[in-house]
């Protein structure tokens, strides 16, 4: 999931460097990357590798540079691990500047090939903006976003008639949850308040919009109260983290859509051991141009979104399952809301059938290993 943990001015040195998104600096296509694999180290067979090899370079560019969220920390992570290597993709890692619609748009042209996307919503937004992409694995079967007050808010109602700072637009399960607890949202007067939740402390605003996985810990290390309020607890259903991918280059690459998503689901099994959370973070430090990325922040960052998607993932399930249930209760929020005018046909917007062919029983298969057994 790709929520932003650092103000954007601090990269904009960086961001002045490249002419467009896709100048940023990658990670693929490095000499070392460039050099195959010996054929006792691949995950798949030769014939498979070669189908990968052919079709050349692979784009990812990343929602919001180099954090450590969901969707984004496997990619770095199987990029450093090699398993992008095992499977013979050679995969061009591109840091995105925050601007997912943007970011849709190239992967829709063809001129990227994967990315990640906030939640399933946006999907399905995306395609009403005439961007031709498709959702291929949710991680996060909850939403991210929340709701941040002063410690002595008893009831969202005492909301109306103050003022709420949001970074960018109010997030549809945020607005879901205000309607559910019966608040009038046009009473709350909306402000963009930017990455700094020190505004909320400072009574700059009542109320933040958030990131469970990122304000309330920046708050926490300040020593500041809040309440954390969450859509689900008033019944909204939500999602972060969703990979998505052009349909129709899909459908002709098949294999490396399938061993793009068995490589980043290995990254994960990996970086979620505790033991091994450092480590893949230090991966995207490695690729941060800043020379001032957070480890520590961004380890509780990951740490938060991946126990998430843990618990929103029922057991023997593949991780980044798609429910289209749960999809289409989601996508009712934009219709509740007055985003959409009805409900659009979901099916083919999600695209569940490349995640299933890399999972067995809940557990990514990576076949050099089955063979081994």
């Amino acid at each position: 999931m790709t929520t932003p943990t650092t103000p954007l001015t601090r990269y904009l040195g960086a961001a002045a460097l490249a002419a467009s998104v896709l100048a940023t600096a990658a990670c693929g296509g490095s000499e070392a990357a460039a050099e195959p694999p010996a054929e006792s180290e691949l995950a798949i067979n030769e014939e498979r590798c070669s189908t990968n090899r052919d079709a050349g370079t692979i784009t990812y560019i990343s929602g919001y540079f180099y954090q450590a969220s969901v969707s984004q920390l496997e990619v770095f992570a199987a990029e450093s691990l090699g398993f992008f290597d095992a499977v013979c993709l050679d995969v061009e890692i591109q840091g995105g500047v925050g601007d997912i619609m943007a970011n849709s748009q190239l992967v829709s042209a063809g001129t990227a090939h994967f990315t990640p996307i906030a939640n399933e919503a946006e999907v399905v937004q995306a395609n009403q903006e005439d961007h031709d992409v498709i959702g291929i694995a949710t991680y996060g079967h909850v939403p991210i976003a929340s709701l941040l007050t002063g410690p002595d808010v008893e009831d969202l109602k005492e909301l109306e008639g103050q003022t709420m700072g949001r970074p960018g637009m109010l997030a549809a399960p945020l607005e879901a949850m205000l309607n559910a607890a019966g608040v009038d949202v046009e009473s709350i007067e909306q402000v963009e308040s930017g990455y700094d939740p020190s505004v909320l402390p400072r009574d700059q605003v009542q109320a933040l919009t958030a990131f469970r996985s990122n304000e309330p810990h920046q708050l926490d290390a300040m020593g500041e109260e809040y309440r954390e309020w969450l859509p689900e607890d008033f019944g909204v259903v939500g999602s972060f983290g969703v990979m998505a991918t052009n349909p129709e280059w899909a459908a002709q690459n098949r294999t490396v859509v399938e061993d793009f998503l068995r490589a980043i689901g290995k990254a994960f099994e990996y970086c979620g051991q505790e033991e091994n959370e450092r480590e893949c973070v230090e991966y995207a430090a490695a690729l941060d141009p800043t020379g001032e990325f957070d480890v520590d922040h961004n380890l509780q960052v990951w740490a938060s979104e991946s126990e998430l998607v843990r618990a929103s993932t029922p057991d023997e399930t593949a991780v980044g399952y798609i429910d289209l249930n749960l999809t289409e209760a989601e996508t009712q929020n934009l219709v509740d809301n007055g985003v959409l005018d009805d409900m659009p046909d979901l099916e083919p917007l999600f695209e569940p059938h490349y995640l299933e062919a890399v999972y067995v029983a809940g557990n990514v298969s990576w076949p050099a290993e089955e063979e081994k057994e």
